[in-house]
């Protein structure tokens, strides 16, 4: 059962915008599409109103940036990146991105197809009903692997480097972050990959923090402004930073998929060839710091 009510648009307008999202799907389908120039060409129909090839001609600095073949991603300066995957799904990261910033992507009813289209040609698995707002973030996008009905608010921020699960009606809310990666606390290009998992109807609430390998169950949540650094078993509640889990919802007994304290969790992967073992414990608790000695001076 949902709160959320039908909204419709007006015939011609729905049918304008069912076309171009079969056309593109189908053309993203076509192993011979030219993918950067299909994204440099909506691109340039989204945001200039013309053909890229128009835009070329007469705006050419508009016309280099429409095209990904032109831009570079962070993600393109990390070692852990897998070069042909980025490759494969950059045109239509650029795609997304861009298109979030026009009428189109502020659209509901045609922006979040068209999220849910372009998902289906870059995550590693996307489920029904996919439901993603504008100006969400990805580091690849390729190791996203996201279930049905899962719903990503606006302004997040999924890192998912190291590999990102999103079960079943999972909920993310605005401004969430989602990392998959962590760094030595001594050496920052010691960098740690890590895969992290939220389970079947998890929320993850507003301005929240979800760090590095971290495993929130089935029907778990984490509430505002925490910091998880951990696990949350299922239906439990966690809160705080770091967050910790202080109550539980009142559930009738129920199958569970994802339990943070029987999950196989995916190994570790190291980022950077100069690190390839283990990062060490390498921080203390205060009380474990050496009491400085008294100063001692002459007399005289």
């Amino acid at each position: 059962m949902t709160w959320l009510k039908p909204v419709e648009i007006g015939q011609d307008a729905q049918a304008t915008y069912n076309e171009f999202l079969r056309d593109l799907d189908a053309r993203l389908s076509d192993p011979g599409t030219d993918r950067f120039e299909l994204a440099a060409g909506v691109l340039s129909e989204l945001m200039y109103g013309r053909s890229v090839e128009q835009l070329r001609a007469d705006a050419p600095l508009a016309a280099l940036n429409v095209d990904a073949r032109n831009v570079t991603f962070e993600a393109e300066y990390y070692m852990a990146t897998d070069t042909e995957a980025f490759t494969r799904v950059k045109p239509l990261l650029w795609l997304w991105k861009n298109a979030d910033l026009t009428p189109v992507g502020q659209n509901p009813v045609l922006g979040i197809p068209l999220r849910r289209v372009l998902a289906g040609h870059v995550f590693r698995r996307v489920g029904r009903d996919f439901k993603c707002w504008q100006n969400v973030e990805f580091s690849v996008g390729y190791n996203m692997e996201v279930g049905n009905d899962v719903v990503v608010h606006r302004h997040v921020l999924l890192d998912d480097i190291g590999g990102i699960e999103l079960h079943d009606n999972a909920s993310i809310s605005d401004y969430v972050n989602v990392y998959s990666h962590t760094h030595s606390v001594l050496d920052g290009p010691d960098v740690t990959l890590r895969r992290t998992v939220i389970g079947r109807g998890a929320r993850v609430t507003y301005h929240s923090t979800v760090l590095a390998g971290s495993v929130i169950s089935d029907d778990a949540m984490l509430a505002t402004h925490a910091l998880l650094r951990g696990d949350i078993p299922p239906h439990g509640i966690a809160m705080g930073v770091p967050a910790r889990t202080t109550r539980f919802k009142v559930r009738e007994p129920q199958e569970v998929h994802v339990d943070s304290r029987s999950f196989v969790r995916a190994a570790d992967r190291k980022a950077n060839p100069e690190f390839p073992d283990p990062t060490p414990n390498q921080t203390r608790l205060p009380e474990e710091q050496e009491q400085p000695r008294p100063l001692v001076t002459g007399q005289g």
